[in-house]
Protein backbone atom coordinates (compact mmCIF):
# COMPACT_ATOMS: atom_id res chain seq x y z
CA UNK A 1 0.00 0.00 0.00
CA UNK A 2 0.98 3.62 -0.92
CA UNK A 3 0.53 6.84 1.33
CA UNK A 4 -3.05 6.60 2.53
CA UNK A 5 -5.45 9.24 0.76
CA UNK A 6 -6.89 9.53 3.81
CA UNK A 7 -5.09 9.21 7.83
CA UNK A 8 -6.31 10.34 11.18
CA UNK A 9 -3.91 9.96 14.18
CA UNK A 10 -4.36 10.61 17.90
CA UNK A 11 -8.05 12.04 17.12
CA UNK A 12 -9.90 12.82 20.34
CA UNK A 13 -13.29 15.17 20.87
CA UNK A 14 -15.23 15.71 23.85
CA UNK A 15 -18.61 16.85 24.87
CA UNK A 16 -20.27 18.06 27.67
CA UNK A 17 -20.27 15.10 30.35
CA UNK A 18 -19.08 12.32 27.32
CA UNK A 19 -15.79 11.93 25.76
CA UNK A 20 -16.75 10.54 22.25
CA UNK A 21 -13.38 10.02 20.90
CA UNK A 22 -10.56 9.25 22.87
CA UNK A 23 -6.92 8.66 20.75
CA UNK A 24 -8.98 7.30 17.36
CA UNK A 25 -6.70 6.40 14.27
CA UNK A 26 -8.26 5.43 10.91
CA UNK A 27 -6.90 5.20 7.17
CA UNK A 28 -7.91 4.66 4.05
CA UNK A 29 -6.33 4.04 0.66
CA UNK A 30 -7.45 5.69 -2.33
CA UNK A 31 -9.93 3.03 -4.10
CA UNK A 32 -10.58 1.55 -0.93
CA UNK A 33 -13.96 0.63 0.46
CA UNK A 34 -13.44 1.15 4.39
CA UNK A 35 -16.17 -0.27 6.67
CA UNK A 36 -16.24 1.65 9.75
CA UNK A 37 -18.60 -0.38 12.81
CA UNK A 38 -19.21 0.07 16.12
CA UNK A 39 -22.66 0.45 18.16
CA UNK A 40 -24.68 3.28 17.95
CA UNK A 41 -22.69 5.84 20.49
CA UNK A 42 -19.32 4.14 19.68
CA UNK A 43 -18.19 7.13 18.31
CA UNK A 44 -18.50 6.75 14.17
CA UNK A 45 -20.86 10.03 13.95
CA UNK A 46 -18.59 12.30 15.59
CA UNK A 47 -15.69 10.50 13.32
CA UNK A 48 -16.94 11.37 10.16
CA UNK A 49 -18.58 14.82 11.21
CA UNK A 50 -14.57 15.41 12.31
CA UNK A 51 -13.45 14.62 8.46
CA UNK A 52 -16.11 16.35 7.17
CA UNK A 53 -15.56 19.42 8.80
CA UNK A 54 -18.53 19.60 10.82
CA UNK A 55 -16.43 19.52 14.30
CA UNK A 56 -12.67 20.23 15.01
CA UNK A 57 -10.86 17.66 16.87
CA UNK A 58 -9.45 18.78 20.62
CA UNK A 59 -6.62 16.95 19.67
CA UNK A 60 -4.90 15.08 16.37
CA UNK A 61 -3.99 15.14 13.18
CA UNK A 62 -5.89 14.68 9.98
CA UNK A 63 -3.59 14.11 6.76
CA UNK A 64 -4.90 13.73 2.90
CA UNK A 65 -1.96 12.16 0.62
CA UNK A 66 0.68 12.50 3.57
CA UNK A 67 -0.26 16.48 3.90
CA UNK A 68 -1.39 17.75 7.03
CA UNK A 69 -5.26 19.77 7.13
CA UNK A 70 -7.65 21.50 9.49
CA UNK A 71 -10.66 22.19 8.63
CA UNK A 72 -12.97 24.69 9.76
CA UNK A 73 -15.78 24.13 8.04
CA UNK A 74 -17.58 21.81 5.98
CA UNK A 75 -17.06 23.76 2.84
CA UNK A 76 -13.50 23.85 3.22
CA UNK A 77 -13.23 19.90 3.64
CA UNK A 78 -15.54 19.98 0.18
CA UNK A 79 -12.90 22.03 -1.00
CA UNK A 80 -10.47 18.93 -0.65
CA UNK A 81 -12.81 16.38 -1.87
CA UNK A 82 -14.91 15.19 0.96
CA UNK A 83 -18.11 14.39 0.25
CA UNK A 84 -20.56 12.78 3.12
CA UNK A 85 -24.19 11.11 1.90
CA UNK A 86 -25.73 11.00 5.41
CA UNK A 87 -28.91 8.74 6.36
CA UNK A 88 -31.27 11.64 6.10
CA UNK A 89 -30.38 13.15 2.54
CA UNK A 90 -30.03 16.86 2.24
CA UNK A 91 -31.72 17.74 -0.84
CA UNK A 92 -34.20 19.98 -1.88
CA UNK A 93 -37.17 18.51 -2.86
CA UNK A 94 -39.02 21.06 -4.98
CA UNK A 95 -36.23 21.75 -7.18
CA UNK A 96 -34.84 19.33 -10.29
CA UNK A 97 -32.48 16.56 -10.22
CA UNK A 98 -29.88 18.71 -12.07
CA UNK A 99 -30.85 21.81 -9.66
CA UNK A 100 -29.74 19.75 -6.69
CA UNK A 101 -26.81 18.06 -7.92
CA UNK A 102 -25.22 21.59 -8.43
CA UNK A 103 -26.90 23.06 -5.38
CA UNK A 104 -24.05 25.83 -4.56
CA UNK A 105 -21.55 25.72 -7.39
CA UNK A 106 -23.85 25.93 -10.59
CA UNK A 107 -22.56 27.07 -14.13
CA UNK A 108 -22.78 30.52 -14.97
CA UNK A 109 -22.44 32.75 -18.07
CA UNK A 110 -22.53 36.36 -18.48
CA UNK A 111 -25.13 38.44 -19.85
CA UNK A 112 -23.79 41.87 -19.85
CA UNK A 113 -23.41 43.26 -16.67
CA UNK A 114 -25.01 40.23 -15.10
CA UNK A 115 -23.58 36.43 -13.81
CA UNK A 116 -26.45 33.98 -14.38
CA UNK A 117 -27.21 30.88 -14.83
CA UNK A 118 -26.12 28.42 -17.54
CA UNK A 119 -29.37 26.16 -17.63
CA UNK A 120 -28.34 24.36 -20.94
CA UNK A 121 -25.13 23.51 -19.25
CA UNK A 122 -25.97 22.37 -16.05
CA UNK A 123 -28.82 20.03 -17.48
CA UNK A 124 -25.82 19.34 -20.03
CA UNK A 125 -23.26 18.63 -17.24
CA UNK A 126 -25.96 16.69 -14.84
CA UNK A 127 -26.81 14.44 -17.37
CA UNK A 128 -23.11 13.63 -17.92
CA UNK A 129 -22.61 12.71 -14.42
CA UNK A 130 -25.72 10.67 -14.17
CA UNK A 131 -24.37 8.88 -17.63
CA UNK A 132 -21.17 8.47 -15.77
CA UNK A 133 -22.28 6.23 -12.90
CA UNK A 134 -24.55 4.35 -15.44
CA UNK A 135 -27.63 6.15 -14.50
CA UNK A 136 -29.39 6.08 -17.52
CA UNK A 137 -33.20 6.21 -16.24
CA UNK A 138 -33.56 9.77 -14.25
CA UNK A 139 -34.41 12.86 -16.10
CA UNK A 140 -32.44 15.47 -14.92
CA UNK A 141 -35.34 18.18 -15.33
CA UNK A 142 -37.89 16.37 -13.14
CA UNK A 143 -38.57 17.12 -9.57
CA UNK A 144 -36.99 15.90 -7.16
CA UNK A 145 -40.03 15.04 -4.87
CA UNK A 146 -41.63 12.57 -7.59
CA UNK A 147 -38.60 10.54 -6.88
CA UNK A 148 -38.26 7.22 -4.72
CA UNK A 149 -35.80 7.15 -2.03
CA UNK A 150 -33.33 5.02 -3.71
CA UNK A 151 -32.84 6.94 -6.53
CA UNK A 152 -32.66 10.72 -4.11
CA UNK A 153 -29.90 8.28 -3.03
CA UNK A 154 -28.28 7.99 -6.12
CA UNK A 155 -28.99 12.09 -6.70
CA UNK A 156 -27.04 12.55 -3.78
CA UNK A 157 -24.13 10.53 -5.32
CA UNK A 158 -24.47 12.22 -7.87
CA UNK A 159 -24.05 16.06 -6.23
CA UNK A 160 -21.07 14.67 -4.30
CA UNK A 161 -19.27 13.77 -7.92
CA UNK A 162 -20.05 17.16 -9.36
CA UNK A 163 -17.88 18.51 -6.69
CA UNK A 164 -14.88 16.11 -7.67
CA UNK A 165 -15.16 13.95 -4.66
CA UNK A 166 -12.25 11.84 -3.73
CA UNK A 167 -13.33 10.40 -0.83
CA UNK A 168 -16.99 9.74 -0.18
CA UNK A 169 -18.56 8.60 3.24
CA UNK A 170 -21.83 6.96 3.32
CA UNK A 171 -23.90 6.93 6.30
CA UNK A 172 -26.10 3.88 6.65
CA UNK A 173 -27.15 4.23 3.04
CA UNK A 174 -29.09 1.08 2.38
CA UNK A 175 -31.30 1.73 5.17
CA UNK A 176 -34.94 2.63 3.79
CA UNK A 177 -33.90 1.06 -0.09
CA UNK A 178 -35.76 -1.62 -1.15
CA UNK A 179 -33.55 -5.16 -2.42
CA UNK A 180 -33.52 -3.16 -6.04
CA UNK A 181 -32.11 0.00 -4.79
CA UNK A 182 -29.63 -1.84 -2.82
CA UNK A 183 -28.22 -3.40 -5.74
CA UNK A 184 -28.27 -0.27 -7.94
CA UNK A 185 -25.99 1.20 -5.14
CA UNK A 186 -23.63 -1.31 -4.52
CA UNK A 187 -22.70 -1.76 -8.46
CA UNK A 188 -22.16 2.31 -7.86
CA UNK A 189 -20.34 1.74 -4.98
CA UNK A 190 -17.86 -0.86 -6.82
CA UNK A 191 -17.93 1.51 -9.88
CA UNK A 192 -16.58 4.54 -7.78
CA UNK A 193 -13.74 1.86 -6.25
CA UNK A 194 -12.80 1.21 -9.31
CA UNK A 195 -12.26 4.65 -10.34
CA UNK A 196 -9.49 5.33 -6.98
CA UNK A 197 -12.52 7.10 -4.70
CA UNK A 198 -12.18 5.75 -1.15
CA UNK A 199 -15.14 5.33 0.38
CA UNK A 200 -15.96 4.91 4.17
CA UNK A 201 -18.83 2.39 4.69
CA UNK A 202 -20.61 2.62 7.65
CA UNK A 203 -23.79 -0.13 8.02
CA UNK A 204 -25.39 -2.42 10.86
CA UNK A 205 -25.75 -4.89 8.66
CA UNK A 206 -22.52 -7.34 8.40
CA UNK A 207 -23.48 -9.00 5.35
CA UNK A 208 -23.01 -5.56 3.20
CA UNK A 209 -19.90 -5.59 4.93
CA UNK A 210 -18.68 -8.80 3.60
CA UNK A 211 -19.82 -8.08 0.02
CA UNK A 212 -18.55 -4.92 -0.37
CA UNK A 213 -15.68 -3.82 2.20
CA UNK A 214 -12.08 -4.07 1.51
CA UNK A 215 -10.96 -3.39 5.02
CA UNK A 216 -13.44 -2.77 8.57
CA UNK A 217 -12.09 -0.85 11.30
CA UNK A 218 -14.13 -1.61 14.71
CA UNK A 219 -14.83 1.56 17.14
CA UNK A 220 -16.19 0.62 20.97
CA UNK A 221 -16.96 3.19 23.81
CA UNK A 222 -15.08 6.56 21.85
CA UNK A 223 -12.37 3.79 21.02
CA UNK A 224 -10.31 2.38 18.46
CA UNK A 225 -10.55 -1.56 18.55
CA UNK A 226 -9.06 -2.65 15.19
CA UNK A 227 -8.54 -2.79 11.81
CA UNK A 228 -8.69 -5.86 9.63
CA UNK A 229 -9.46 -7.34 6.27
CA UNK A 230 -12.47 -8.21 5.59
CA UNK A 231 -11.08 -11.39 3.95
CA UNK A 232 -9.53 -12.37 7.12
CA UNK A 233 -12.39 -12.05 9.57
CA UNK A 234 -15.87 -12.99 10.69
CA UNK A 235 -19.57 -11.41 11.74
CA UNK A 236 -18.72 -13.63 14.69
CA UNK A 237 -15.16 -11.54 14.99
CA UNK A 238 -16.87 -8.44 14.39
CA UNK A 239 -19.93 -8.63 16.93
CA UNK A 240 -16.92 -9.41 19.33
CA UNK A 241 -15.18 -6.42 18.36
CA UNK A 242 -18.19 -4.10 18.73
CA UNK A 243 -19.92 -5.07 21.85
CA UNK A 244 -16.97 -6.28 24.14
CA UNK A 245 -18.69 -9.65 24.49
CA UNK A 246 -19.95 -12.26 22.37
CA UNK A 247 -23.86 -12.24 21.67
CA UNK A 248 -24.33 -15.75 22.20
CA UNK A 249 -28.64 -15.23 21.37
CA UNK A 250 -29.15 -12.26 19.35
CA UNK A 251 -33.22 -13.47 19.40
CA UNK A 252 -33.36 -13.90 23.03
CA UNK A 253 -36.89 -15.82 22.49
CA UNK A 254 -38.08 -16.56 26.33
CA UNK A 255 -41.20 -18.98 26.53
CA UNK A 256 -44.47 -17.37 27.44
CA UNK A 257 -48.08 -18.35 28.08
CA UNK A 258 -50.21 -17.61 25.29
CA UNK A 259 -53.72 -16.36 26.60
CA UNK A 260 -57.04 -15.36 25.24
CA UNK A 261 -57.23 -13.26 22.33
CA UNK A 262 -56.84 -9.64 22.82
CA UNK A 263 -57.20 -8.10 19.49
CA UNK A 264 -59.59 -9.69 16.56
CA UNK A 265 -59.24 -7.88 12.65
CA UNK A 266 -62.34 -9.25 10.45
CA UNK A 267 -62.19 -8.37 7.25
CA UNK A 268 -60.16 -4.43 7.10
CA UNK A 269 -60.37 -2.22 4.77
CA UNK A 270 -58.38 0.75 3.90
CA UNK A 271 -58.22 1.27 0.16
CA UNK A 272 -55.70 0.68 -1.68
CA UNK A 273 -53.23 -1.03 0.89
CA UNK A 274 -55.30 -2.60 3.53
CA UNK A 275 -57.54 -5.05 1.50
CA UNK A 276 -59.47 -7.17 3.72
CA UNK A 277 -57.32 -8.48 6.65
CA UNK A 278 -57.98 -10.85 9.05
CA UNK A 279 -56.43 -11.92 11.98
CA UNK A 280 -55.87 -12.70 15.67
CA UNK A 281 -53.36 -11.34 18.43
CA UNK A 282 -53.28 -13.16 21.55
CA UNK A 283 -51.99 -11.88 25.41
CA UNK A 284 -48.30 -13.19 25.51
CA UNK A 285 -48.34 -14.19 21.56
CA UNK A 286 -45.76 -11.89 19.51
CA UNK A 287 -47.13 -12.11 15.80
CA UNK A 288 -44.42 -11.16 13.03
CA UNK A 289 -45.80 -9.13 9.96
CA UNK A 290 -43.25 -10.00 6.84
CA UNK A 291 -43.50 -8.97 3.36
CA UNK A 292 -41.74 -6.60 0.70
CA UNK A 293 -41.44 -2.96 0.84
CA UNK A 294 -45.15 -1.81 -0.20
CA UNK A 295 -47.33 -4.88 0.58
CA UNK A 296 -49.14 -2.86 3.09
CA UNK A 297 -47.79 -3.59 6.56
CA UNK A 298 -46.56 -0.17 7.68
CA UNK A 299 -50.57 0.85 6.56
CA UNK A 300 -52.26 -1.89 8.41
CA UNK A 301 -50.87 -0.85 11.41
CA UNK A 302 -51.46 2.44 11.05
CA UNK A 303 -55.16 1.50 10.39
CA UNK A 304 -55.13 -0.45 13.50
CA UNK A 305 -53.97 2.27 15.41
CA UNK A 306 -56.22 5.20 14.15
CA UNK A 307 -53.80 6.96 11.81
CA UNK A 308 -55.92 5.98 8.82
CA UNK A 309 -59.04 4.62 10.07
CA UNK A 310 -60.56 1.90 8.16
CA UNK A 311 -63.26 2.21 5.32
CA UNK A 312 -64.69 -1.07 6.44
CA UNK A 313 -64.41 -4.34 8.60
CA UNK A 314 -64.19 -4.79 12.47
CA UNK A 315 -61.53 -4.39 15.21
CA UNK A 316 -62.81 -6.08 18.52
CA UNK A 317 -60.46 -5.60 21.53
CA UNK A 318 -60.87 -8.68 24.17
CA UNK A 319 -63.89 -10.06 22.15
CA UNK A 320 -65.58 -6.78 21.79
CA UNK A 321 -66.27 -4.34 18.12
CA UNK A 322 -64.52 -0.83 18.97
CA UNK A 323 -64.32 2.33 17.00
CA UNK A 324 -60.75 3.47 16.53
CA UNK A 325 -60.48 6.87 14.19
CA UNK A 326 -57.76 8.11 15.89
CA UNK A 327 -54.45 7.39 18.01
CA UNK A 328 -56.51 8.28 20.69
CA UNK A 329 -58.95 6.29 20.41
CA UNK A 330 -56.73 3.36 20.28
CA UNK A 331 -54.97 4.26 23.25
CA UNK A 332 -58.09 4.62 25.00
CA UNK A 333 -58.65 0.91 24.16
CA UNK A 334 -54.87 0.34 25.11
CA UNK A 335 -53.06 -0.01 22.17
CA UNK A 336 -49.54 1.39 21.54
CA UNK A 337 -47.84 2.08 18.37
CA UNK A 338 -44.18 2.46 17.53
CA UNK A 339 -43.73 3.46 14.29
CA UNK A 340 -41.17 2.42 11.59
CA UNK A 341 -39.61 6.33 11.33
CA UNK A 342 -38.81 7.09 14.86
CA UNK A 343 -37.09 10.57 14.01
CA UNK A 344 -40.45 12.11 12.35
CA UNK A 345 -43.29 9.92 13.91
CA UNK A 346 -41.99 8.63 17.05
CA UNK A 347 -39.56 11.38 18.64
CA UNK A 348 -39.47 14.97 19.49
CA UNK A 349 -36.13 14.96 18.73
CA UNK A 350 -35.31 18.62 19.87
CA UNK A 351 -36.83 17.53 22.84
CA UNK A 352 -35.67 16.10 26.29
CA UNK A 353 -35.80 12.43 27.12
CA UNK A 354 -38.11 13.03 29.79
CA UNK A 355 -40.68 14.85 27.90
CA UNK A 356 -40.63 12.59 24.96
CA UNK A 357 -41.06 9.44 27.74
CA UNK A 358 -44.42 11.93 29.34
CA UNK A 359 -45.89 12.38 26.03
CA UNK A 360 -48.33 9.45 25.57
CA UNK A 361 -49.42 9.89 29.51
CA UNK A 362 -48.90 13.51 29.57
CA UNK A 363 -52.74 14.50 31.22
CA UNK A 364 -52.23 11.83 33.76
CA UNK A 365 -49.00 14.07 34.99
CA UNK A 366 -50.65 17.07 34.72
CA UNK A 367 -52.40 19.06 38.00
CA UNK A 368 -54.43 22.24 37.46
CA UNK A 369 -52.97 22.76 34.16
CA UNK A 370 -49.21 22.22 35.25
CA UNK A 371 -47.20 19.61 34.16
CA UNK A 372 -45.73 17.63 37.85
CA UNK A 373 -42.27 18.38 36.85
CA UNK A 374 -40.81 15.74 39.52
CA UNK A 375 -43.23 12.85 38.56
CA UNK A 376 -42.03 13.22 34.42
CA UNK A 377 -38.44 13.06 36.29
CA UNK A 378 -39.42 9.98 38.15
CA UNK A 379 -41.16 8.39 35.13
CA UNK A 380 -38.53 8.77 32.95
CA UNK A 381 -35.74 7.75 35.75
CA UNK A 382 -38.07 4.43 35.90
CA UNK A 383 -37.79 3.75 31.78
CA UNK A 384 -33.76 4.80 31.78
CA UNK A 385 -33.33 2.06 34.54
CA UNK A 386 -36.04 -0.65 33.09
CA UNK A 387 -34.71 0.14 28.92
CA UNK A 388 -30.68 0.12 30.01
CA UNK A 389 -31.63 3.78 27.94
CA UNK A 390 -27.43 5.29 27.86
CA UNK A 391 -27.83 8.55 28.84
CA UNK A 392 -26.09 11.21 31.20
CA UNK A 393 -29.48 12.82 32.38
CA UNK A 394 -33.76 12.66 31.78
CA UNK A 395 -32.97 15.96 30.74
CA UNK A 396 -30.33 14.94 27.84
CA UNK A 397 -32.11 16.16 24.33
CA UNK A 398 -33.07 13.15 22.53
CA UNK A 399 -31.18 13.97 19.11
CA UNK A 400 -28.24 13.61 21.03
CA UNK A 401 -28.61 9.82 22.28
CA UNK A 402 -27.58 7.25 19.84
CA UNK A 403 -29.75 5.36 17.35
CA UNK A 404 -30.32 2.47 19.68
CA UNK A 405 -31.58 4.60 22.68
CA UNK A 406 -33.57 6.71 20.63
CA UNK A 407 -35.71 3.77 19.68
CA UNK A 408 -35.54 2.82 23.93
CA UNK A 409 -37.26 5.94 24.30
CA UNK A 410 -39.77 5.85 22.15
CA UNK A 411 -40.63 2.17 23.55
CA UNK A 412 -40.43 3.78 26.85
CA UNK A 413 -42.97 6.80 26.11
CA UNK A 414 -45.79 3.52 24.76
CA UNK A 415 -44.68 1.19 27.92
CA UNK A 416 -45.45 4.45 29.77
CA UNK A 417 -49.02 3.97 28.85
CA UNK A 418 -49.60 0.53 30.28
CA UNK A 419 -50.88 -0.81 26.95
CA UNK A 420 -52.10 -3.98 26.55
CA UNK A 421 -51.16 -3.75 22.80
CA UNK A 422 -47.77 -2.96 21.80
CA UNK A 423 -47.65 -2.65 17.55
CA UNK A 424 -43.86 -2.39 16.48
CA UNK A 425 -43.30 -1.38 13.05
CA UNK A 426 -39.77 -2.35 12.02
CA UNK A 427 -38.71 -2.06 16.04
CA UNK A 428 -35.10 -2.66 15.62
CA UNK A 429 -33.98 -0.80 12.05
CA UNK A 430 -30.78 1.02 12.12
CA UNK A 431 -29.84 0.51 15.31
CA UNK A 432 -26.33 -1.61 15.80
CA UNK A 433 -26.35 -5.62 17.14
CA UNK A 434 -26.01 -4.93 20.59
CA UNK A 435 -29.07 -2.66 21.01
CA UNK A 436 -30.78 -5.24 18.84
CA UNK A 437 -30.56 -8.23 21.16
CA UNK A 438 -31.82 -5.69 24.02
CA UNK A 439 -34.81 -4.89 22.23
CA UNK A 440 -35.44 -8.55 21.45
CA UNK A 441 -35.17 -9.68 25.10
CA UNK A 442 -37.64 -6.52 26.04
CA UNK A 443 -40.12 -7.57 23.86
CA UNK A 444 -39.76 -11.21 25.15
CA UNK A 445 -39.88 -9.90 28.83
CA UNK A 446 -43.23 -7.97 28.39
CA UNK A 447 -44.70 -10.59 26.33
CA UNK A 448 -43.99 -12.64 29.36
CA UNK A 449 -46.03 -10.44 30.86
CA UNK A 450 -48.47 -10.76 28.84
CA UNK A 451 -48.62 -8.13 26.22
CA UNK A 452 -49.71 -8.87 23.11
CA UNK A 453 -46.73 -7.56 20.41
CA UNK A 454 -47.84 -7.44 17.03
CA UNK A 455 -44.07 -7.13 15.25
CA UNK A 456 -43.64 -5.63 11.51
CA UNK A 457 -40.27 -6.52 9.95
CA UNK A 458 -38.27 -6.92 6.50
CA UNK A 459 -35.45 -8.53 8.75
CA UNK A 460 -36.38 -12.44 8.18
CA UNK A 461 -33.82 -13.71 10.97
CA UNK A 462 -36.21 -11.18 13.10
CA UNK A 463 -39.06 -12.68 12.00
CA UNK A 464 -38.24 -16.01 12.30
CA UNK A 465 -36.32 -15.80 15.70
CA UNK A 466 -38.84 -13.63 17.48
CA UNK A 467 -42.12 -14.76 16.34
CA UNK A 468 -44.56 -17.18 17.35
CA UNK A 469 -46.66 -16.72 14.54
CA UNK A 470 -45.78 -15.27 11.02
CA UNK A 471 -48.50 -13.68 8.94
CA UNK A 472 -47.21 -13.02 5.53
CA UNK A 473 -48.88 -9.81 3.28
CA UNK A 474 -48.73 -9.02 -0.38
CA UNK A 475 -50.63 -6.04 -2.18
CA UNK A 476 -52.26 -5.49 1.13
CA UNK A 477 -53.75 -8.54 2.10
CA UNK A 478 -52.60 -11.61 4.15
CA UNK A 479 -51.62 -14.60 2.21
CA UNK A 480 -50.04 -16.64 3.82
CA UNK A 481 -49.77 -17.75 8.01
CA UNK A 482 -47.26 -20.06 9.61
CA UNK A 483 -46.69 -21.57 13.21
CA UNK A 484 -43.14 -20.49 14.76
CA UNK A 485 -42.17 -24.48 14.06
CA UNK A 486 -43.00 -24.78 10.87
CA UNK A 487 -41.90 -21.21 9.47
CA UNK A 488 -38.38 -21.24 7.19
CA UNK A 489 -36.96 -18.34 5.44
CA UNK A 490 -37.66 -19.95 1.96
CA UNK A 491 -41.22 -20.45 3.00
CA UNK A 492 -41.91 -17.00 4.69
CA UNK A 493 -39.77 -15.46 1.10
CA UNK A 494 -41.82 -17.68 -1.30
CA UNK A 495 -45.15 -16.11 0.17
CA UNK A 496 -44.02 -13.03 -0.04
CA UNK A 497 -42.77 -13.04 -3.71
CA UNK A 498 -45.08 -15.49 -5.69
CA UNK A 499 -48.23 -14.84 -6.71
CA UNK A 500 -49.19 -17.91 -6.64
CA UNK A 501 -50.88 -18.69 -2.46
CA UNK A 502 -48.45 -21.28 -0.58
CA UNK A 503 -49.18 -23.76 1.60
CA UNK A 504 -49.90 -22.98 4.97
CA UNK A 505 -48.02 -24.39 7.39
CA UNK A 506 -50.00 -27.42 8.75
CA UNK A 507 -49.94 -28.10 4.50
CA UNK A 508 -53.56 -26.74 4.12
CA UNK A 509 -53.81 -24.29 0.88
CA UNK A 510 -54.80 -20.99 1.74
CA UNK A 511 -58.41 -20.15 1.44
CA UNK A 512 -59.54 -18.44 -1.89
CA UNK A 513 -59.78 -14.86 -0.66
CA UNK A 514 -55.98 -14.66 0.25
CA UNK A 515 -55.61 -16.06 -3.40
CA UNK A 516 -56.78 -12.77 -5.26
CA UNK A 517 -54.07 -10.79 -6.52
Amino acid sequence: MGTPILELQNISKQFPGVKALDDVHFEMQAGEVHALLGENGAGKSTLIKIISGVYKPDTGVIKLEGQPVQFNNPHEAQAHGIATIYQELSLYPELTVAENIFMGHSPHRRIGPFNVVDWRKMFEQAREILDSLNIHDLDVRRKLSTLSVGNRQRVEIAKALSQNARILIMDEPTAALTEADVVRLFDIVRLLRERGVGIIYISHRLHEVFELADRVTVLRDGQYVDTKLVKDTTEDDLVSMMVGRTIDNLFPKLEAEIGKPVLEVRNLERKPMTRGVSFTLRAGEIVGVAGLVGSGRSELAQTIFGITPPDSGEILVDGQPVTINSPAAAMNHGIAYVPEDRGTQGLVRQMRLRENISMAILRTLTQQGFINRKAEAELAARSIKQLNIRAYSVDQVANKLSGGNQQKVVVGKWLASQPRILIMDEPTRGIDVGAKAEIHRLMSELAQQGLAILMISSELPEILGMSDRILVMREGKIVAEFDRSEATQERIAAAMMSAAAPNNANGVPQPAAMQEA
